[in-house]
Protein backbone atom coordinates (compact mmCIF):
# COMPACT_ATOMS: atom_id res chain seq x y z
CA UNK A 1 0.00 0.00 0.00
CA UNK A 2 2.79 2.41 0.91
CA UNK A 3 4.89 1.61 -2.18
CA UNK A 4 1.87 2.04 -4.48
CA UNK A 5 1.21 5.45 -2.99
CA UNK A 6 4.80 6.55 -3.53
CA UNK A 7 4.71 5.24 -7.08
CA UNK A 8 1.57 7.21 -7.93
CA UNK A 9 2.99 10.35 -6.33
CA UNK A 10 6.08 10.07 -8.54
CA UNK A 11 3.97 9.51 -11.63
CA UNK A 12 1.83 12.50 -10.71
CA UNK A 13 4.88 14.68 -10.29
CA UNK A 14 6.25 13.65 -13.64
CA UNK A 15 2.88 14.09 -15.37
CA UNK A 16 2.51 17.61 -14.00
CA UNK A 17 5.74 18.49 -15.75
CA UNK A 18 4.76 16.74 -18.99
CA UNK A 19 0.95 16.91 -19.06
CA UNK A 20 0.50 16.03 -22.71
CA UNK A 21 2.75 12.98 -22.67
CA UNK A 22 1.57 11.58 -19.33
CA UNK A 23 -2.14 12.32 -19.38
CA UNK A 24 -3.12 9.00 -20.96
CA UNK A 25 -0.73 7.11 -18.70
CA UNK A 26 -2.23 8.66 -15.59
CA UNK A 27 -5.75 7.74 -16.58
CA UNK A 28 -5.05 3.98 -16.49
CA UNK A 29 -3.27 3.94 -13.15
CA UNK A 30 -5.43 2.26 -10.48
CA UNK A 31 -5.68 4.37 -7.35
CA UNK A 32 -5.72 2.08 -4.31
CA UNK A 33 -8.63 2.56 -1.94
CA UNK A 34 -8.30 2.43 1.82
CA UNK A 35 -9.43 -1.01 2.97
CA UNK A 36 -11.99 -1.29 5.75
CA UNK A 37 -10.68 -3.18 8.75
CA UNK A 38 -13.03 -5.86 10.08
CA UNK A 39 -12.28 -7.31 13.50
CA UNK A 40 -12.15 -11.04 14.16
CA UNK A 41 -15.17 -10.79 16.44
CA UNK A 42 -17.20 -9.15 13.66
CA UNK A 43 -16.25 -11.94 11.28
CA UNK A 44 -17.40 -14.62 13.74
CA UNK A 45 -20.70 -12.81 14.26
CA UNK A 46 -21.19 -12.43 10.51
CA UNK A 47 -20.43 -16.12 9.95
CA UNK A 48 -22.94 -17.29 12.53
CA UNK A 49 -25.68 -14.66 12.09
CA UNK A 50 -27.19 -16.45 9.09
CA UNK A 51 -28.97 -19.23 10.96
CA UNK A 52 -28.11 -19.21 14.63
CA UNK A 53 -29.48 -15.73 15.35
CA UNK A 54 -32.87 -16.76 14.00
CA UNK A 55 -33.11 -19.89 16.14
CA UNK A 56 -35.00 -19.59 19.40
CA UNK A 57 -33.59 -21.73 22.24
CA UNK A 58 -35.84 -24.50 23.50
CA UNK A 59 -36.56 -25.00 27.18
CA UNK A 60 -34.83 -28.40 27.23
CA UNK A 61 -32.08 -27.43 24.78
CA UNK A 62 -29.31 -28.18 27.27
CA UNK A 63 -30.62 -31.73 27.83
CA UNK A 64 -30.24 -32.47 24.11
CA UNK A 65 -26.71 -31.10 23.74
CA UNK A 66 -23.97 -33.67 23.24
CA UNK A 67 -20.21 -33.36 23.60
CA UNK A 68 -19.91 -33.49 19.82
CA UNK A 69 -22.21 -30.46 19.52
CA UNK A 70 -20.10 -28.48 22.00
CA UNK A 71 -16.84 -29.34 20.25
CA UNK A 72 -18.34 -28.45 16.86
CA UNK A 73 -19.54 -25.07 18.18
CA UNK A 74 -16.17 -24.31 19.75
CA UNK A 75 -14.38 -25.14 16.50
CA UNK A 76 -16.69 -22.89 14.48
CA UNK A 77 -16.28 -19.99 16.89
CA UNK A 78 -12.52 -20.35 17.27
CA UNK A 79 -12.49 -21.48 20.91
CA UNK A 80 -10.72 -24.82 20.69
CA UNK A 81 -9.36 -27.13 18.03
CA UNK A 82 -8.24 -30.77 18.34
CA UNK A 83 -4.51 -30.86 18.94
CA UNK A 84 -2.48 -31.92 15.88
CA UNK A 85 -5.71 -31.90 13.86
CA UNK A 86 -3.98 -31.98 10.46
CA UNK A 87 -2.29 -35.23 11.55
CA UNK A 88 -5.58 -36.91 12.58
CA UNK A 89 -5.57 -35.28 16.01
CA UNK A 90 -4.59 -36.54 19.44
CA UNK A 91 -7.44 -37.85 21.61
CA UNK A 92 -8.14 -35.83 24.74
CA UNK A 93 -5.96 -32.84 23.81
CA UNK A 94 -7.08 -29.49 22.42
CA UNK A 95 -5.46 -26.24 21.33
CA UNK A 96 -7.01 -22.91 22.26
CA UNK A 97 -7.96 -20.57 19.42
CA UNK A 98 -8.22 -16.76 19.61
CA UNK A 99 -11.48 -16.72 21.57
CA UNK A 100 -10.53 -19.78 23.59
CA UNK A 101 -7.29 -18.18 24.71
CA UNK A 102 -9.18 -15.11 25.91
CA UNK A 103 -11.75 -17.25 27.71
CA UNK A 104 -9.06 -19.35 29.40
CA UNK A 105 -7.25 -16.21 30.53
CA UNK A 106 -10.48 -14.76 31.96
CA UNK A 107 -11.19 -17.95 33.89
CA UNK A 108 -7.66 -18.09 35.30
CA UNK A 109 -7.72 -14.40 36.25
CA UNK A 110 -11.11 -14.78 37.96
CA UNK A 111 -9.95 -17.87 39.87
CA UNK A 112 -6.70 -16.20 40.92
CA UNK A 113 -8.49 -13.04 42.03
CA UNK A 114 -11.00 -15.00 44.12
CA UNK A 115 -8.70 -17.55 45.76
CA UNK A 116 -5.42 -15.63 46.00
CA UNK A 117 -5.70 -11.86 45.64
CA UNK A 118 -8.75 -11.43 47.87
CA UNK A 119 -7.41 -13.63 50.66
CA UNK A 120 -4.76 -12.75 53.21
CA UNK A 121 -3.88 -16.33 54.15
CA UNK A 122 -2.94 -17.51 50.64
CA UNK A 123 -0.09 -16.47 48.37
CA UNK A 124 0.67 -17.41 44.80
CA UNK A 125 3.38 -19.80 43.65
CA UNK A 126 4.41 -20.71 40.12
CA UNK A 127 7.09 -23.40 40.33
CA UNK A 128 8.73 -25.69 37.82
CA UNK A 129 7.23 -29.10 37.11
CA UNK A 130 10.75 -30.49 36.66
CA UNK A 131 12.21 -31.52 40.04
CA UNK A 132 15.05 -33.51 41.43
CA UNK A 133 14.00 -37.21 41.49
CA UNK A 134 14.46 -37.21 45.27
CA UNK A 135 11.48 -34.85 45.50
CA UNK A 136 9.11 -37.46 44.04
CA UNK A 137 10.74 -40.18 46.15
CA UNK A 138 10.19 -38.20 49.36
CA UNK A 139 6.57 -37.45 48.46
CA UNK A 140 5.84 -41.15 47.95
CA UNK A 141 4.96 -40.87 44.27
CA UNK A 142 7.58 -43.41 43.21
CA UNK A 143 6.99 -46.13 45.79
CA UNK A 144 3.48 -45.92 47.18
CA UNK A 145 1.42 -43.70 44.91
CA UNK A 146 -1.34 -45.66 43.17
CA UNK A 147 -5.06 -45.39 42.47
CA UNK A 148 -7.27 -48.08 44.05
CA UNK A 149 -8.86 -50.12 41.27
CA UNK A 150 -11.77 -52.56 41.14
CA UNK A 151 -12.46 -55.18 38.49
CA UNK A 152 -15.75 -56.56 37.24
CA UNK A 153 -15.34 -60.33 37.32
CA UNK A 154 -17.97 -60.83 34.61
CA UNK A 155 -17.14 -58.17 32.03
CA UNK A 156 -13.42 -57.87 32.94
CA UNK A 157 -13.75 -54.08 32.99
CA UNK A 158 -11.57 -52.12 35.40
CA UNK A 159 -12.64 -48.98 37.26
CA UNK A 160 -11.06 -46.54 39.64
CA UNK A 161 -12.65 -47.09 43.03
CA UNK A 162 -12.93 -43.37 43.72
CA UNK A 163 -14.88 -42.89 40.48
CA UNK A 164 -17.63 -45.40 41.31
CA UNK A 165 -20.42 -44.24 43.61
CA UNK A 166 -22.79 -46.59 45.39
CA UNK A 167 -26.00 -45.96 47.31
CA UNK A 168 -28.48 -48.25 49.10
CA UNK A 169 -32.01 -48.44 47.72
CA UNK A 170 -34.32 -47.76 50.67
CA UNK A 171 -38.10 -47.91 50.52
CA UNK A 172 -39.63 -44.66 51.73
CA UNK A 173 -42.68 -46.30 53.30
CA UNK A 174 -41.00 -48.99 55.41
CA UNK A 175 -37.35 -47.88 55.49
CA UNK A 176 -36.31 -51.31 54.25
CA UNK A 177 -33.11 -51.59 52.21
CA UNK A 178 -33.71 -53.76 49.15
CA UNK A 179 -30.29 -53.53 47.50
CA UNK A 180 -27.68 -51.21 46.08
CA UNK A 181 -27.04 -49.16 42.97
CA UNK A 182 -23.62 -48.24 41.61
CA UNK A 183 -22.90 -45.58 38.99
CA UNK A 184 -19.84 -43.96 37.49
CA UNK A 185 -18.84 -40.44 38.40
CA UNK A 186 -20.66 -37.75 36.39
CA UNK A 187 -22.73 -34.65 37.03
CA UNK A 188 -25.47 -34.98 39.64
CA UNK A 189 -28.35 -35.21 37.17
CA UNK A 190 -26.74 -38.00 35.13
CA UNK A 191 -25.77 -39.98 38.24
CA UNK A 192 -29.31 -39.80 39.65
CA UNK A 193 -30.78 -40.76 36.26
CA UNK A 194 -28.53 -43.82 35.98
CA UNK A 195 -29.20 -44.76 39.62
CA UNK A 196 -32.98 -44.60 39.13
CA UNK A 197 -32.69 -46.91 36.13
CA UNK A 198 -30.75 -49.43 38.21
CA UNK A 199 -33.09 -48.98 41.19
CA UNK A 200 -36.11 -50.04 39.13
CA UNK A 201 -34.38 -53.34 38.33
CA UNK A 202 -33.38 -53.77 41.97
CA UNK A 203 -36.95 -53.19 43.12
CA UNK A 204 -38.32 -55.69 40.61
CA UNK A 205 -35.76 -58.31 41.65
CA UNK A 206 -36.78 -57.80 45.30
CA UNK A 207 -40.46 -58.32 44.46
CA UNK A 208 -41.53 -54.68 44.65
CA UNK A 209 -43.12 -52.41 42.07
CA UNK A 210 -40.74 -50.49 39.83
CA UNK A 211 -42.61 -47.32 40.74
CA UNK A 212 -42.30 -47.80 44.49
CA UNK A 213 -41.18 -44.63 46.27
CA UNK A 214 -37.62 -44.73 47.54
CA UNK A 215 -35.46 -42.45 49.63
CA UNK A 216 -33.05 -40.02 47.99
CA UNK A 217 -29.76 -41.59 46.99
CA UNK A 218 -26.82 -41.12 49.35
CA UNK A 219 -23.80 -41.77 47.14
CA UNK A 220 -20.44 -42.88 48.51
CA UNK A 221 -17.39 -43.76 46.49
CA UNK A 222 -16.16 -47.33 46.77
CA UNK A 223 -13.08 -46.38 48.79
CA UNK A 224 -15.36 -45.66 51.77
CA UNK A 225 -17.53 -48.79 51.79
CA UNK A 226 -16.89 -51.87 53.91
CA UNK A 227 -16.00 -55.31 52.59
CA UNK A 228 -19.43 -56.60 53.62
CA UNK A 229 -21.19 -53.83 51.69
CA UNK A 230 -18.89 -54.39 48.72
CA UNK A 231 -20.29 -57.91 48.31
CA UNK A 232 -23.78 -56.49 47.63
CA UNK A 233 -22.82 -53.56 45.36
CA UNK A 234 -23.48 -54.27 41.67
CA UNK A 235 -21.07 -53.55 38.86
CA UNK A 236 -22.12 -50.68 36.55
CA UNK A 237 -21.41 -52.95 33.57
CA UNK A 238 -23.18 -56.17 34.59
CA UNK A 239 -25.74 -54.94 37.09
CA UNK A 240 -24.75 -57.83 39.35
CA UNK A 241 -22.52 -57.86 42.45
CA UNK A 242 -19.47 -58.98 40.48
CA UNK A 243 -16.92 -56.37 41.68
Amino acid sequence: MHLNGVYIALVGAVSSSFPRNMLAFRSILPIPQRSKTISYYSLTRMASSGTESQTKPEEDAYDKVTMEDIVSLCKRRGFIFPSSEIYNGFAGFYDYGPLGSELKKNVKDTWWRHFVTRREDIVGLDSSIIHNPKTWESSGHLDGFSDPMVDCKQTKLRYRADQLFASPVILKESGESVGWVCVQEANDADMVKAAKKQASKTLKAAGHSKKAEIEAFSFRDLTTVSEEEMQSIPSPASGEPTL
